[in-house]
């Protein structure tokens, strides 16, 4: 049986994003094999499950932090045995040190497996600090070489491959939206609206806004939190769902700002389609996003957003149509747009009008055609 190794920096990535991609190749005749550091999740899930499913899982360290050297290298000789003494044949890595660690894996290994590698969002862009440039960068510039195939998620990333790197085959970069938006289960529902709210604790009357994403510096929820602080609105609610290394400053925030009974977190949610039924507007001010799919799922509910501007963001972001746009560190200009949307009923309706017709290009179905035609092209390749 020929098989296939996932190789994800964060664990819980894979059922959480990437249960299609298994279905795809489940369906193509291949054992699934997931390597991941399983002591540092991030999302919620079973790991019972994914074995139920036929998934065979690996606990390998890899450290998001490329500092943490000597985890990492010792990661890199764990995956080049799994594939070695597993016989694999494809590989598809995701994340950053994912990305790094597993191809330098598949390069020493004596199987040489067929690479595919999905980038989440390139962490050196057009305003991306200058240390991102000097590392990030040229390893992934000298990785391109060990890869047939690169998966981007936004235009700017995809070009930028296209333009600048060479892998080992040729016409082998692609775009995609993302994992794709499931847009039958994201989809406005009002009958639910009430109850949802009665069970988070937020008012029927309440103007509430709902962020899901990991809580982590880059996120920048607390931009939105301190703009709530100046907005002095004790109507305004704000839901935080993720988990994260950034909850403690977050939870310190939110008792200096003596904004308790208006900010909640929420932790790892799975019924982010039933609460974004709650919500007036979602808010999503990261500095850096590769696409942010949570976001479109709010689009696909008719939510309008409030963002920052980013290569990620801009993919279905249109200022004054779906979203207000405003620059990351800005809290004024989320205040501002927050109250926007607060205090004027007819903006917030006109721009939730236009939502769900963006959201449509980004469905879960068009993304698994591509995937299929990537999975297939590989498939063909080592038989």
């Amino acid at each position: 049986m020929k098989k296939i190794l996932y190789v994800t920096t964060i664990s819980g990535f894979l059922p959480q994003f990437e249960k299609n991609d298994v279905k795809i190749m489940q369906n193509l005749g291949y054992e699934v094999h997931y390597a991941s550091n399983f002591q540092n999740p991030i999302y919620t899930f079973d790991q019972e499950e994914l074995k139920r499913q036929g998934i065979i899982l690996h606990d390998i360290p890899i450290q998001k932090s490329p500092a943490r050297i000597k985890q990492n290298w010792k990661a890199v000789r764990q995956l080049k045995k799994i594939i070695d003494t597993e016989n694999i044949d494809i590989i598809h890595c995701h994340n950053p040190m994912g990305g790094v660690d597993a191809r330098i894996a598949a390069h020493m290994s004596r199987k040489k497996p067929y690479v595919i590698y999905t980038a989440h969002g390139l962490h050196f862009y057009k305003t991306a600090p200058l240390q991102n440039w000097i590392f990030f960068y040229p390893v992934e510039k000298f990785l391109a070489k060990w890869t047939d195939t690169i998966i981007t998620i936004n235009k700017e990333d995809y070009s930028f491959v296209r333009n600048k790197f060479r892998l080992r085959r040729e016409n082998s970069v692609f775009q995609i939206h993302g994992v794709g938006v499931d847009m039958e289960r994201f989809q406005a529902k009002p009958d639910i609206r009430n109850k949802k709210r009665e069970q988070l604790h937020i008012p029927v009357d309440a103007f509430h806004i709902v962020t899901a994403a990991e809580l982590n510096e880059n996120k920048n929820q607390s931009v939105v939190i301190k703009a709530i602080a100046e907005l002095e609105r004790e109507d305004i609610f704000y839901s935080i769902c993720g988990k994260g290394p950034y909850e403690r400053e977050l939870v310190d925030l939110i008792r200096q700002l003596h904004l308790e009974k208006q900010v909640q977190l929420l932790g790892f949610r799975t019924d982010m389609d039933e609460i974004l039924q709650t919500a007036e507007v979602f808010a999503f001010p990261s500095i850096r996003e590769g696409l942010g799919v949570a976001a479109v799922e709010a689009l696909a509910c008719g939510v309008p957003l409030v963002v920052a501007d980013n290569r990620g963001t801009r993919e279905y972001s249109i200022h004054g149509k779906n979203a207000i746009v405003c620059n990351a560190g800005d809290i004024t200009a989320f205040k501002d747009a927050i109250y926007k949307l607060y205090s004027n009923r007819s903006y917030r309706d006109g721009l939730s009008a236009n939502c769900r017709g963006v959201a449509e290009k980004f469905g879960s179905d068009e993304v698994m055609k591509t995937m299929e035609m990537i999975y297939e092209r590989a498939d063909q390749t080592i038989s």
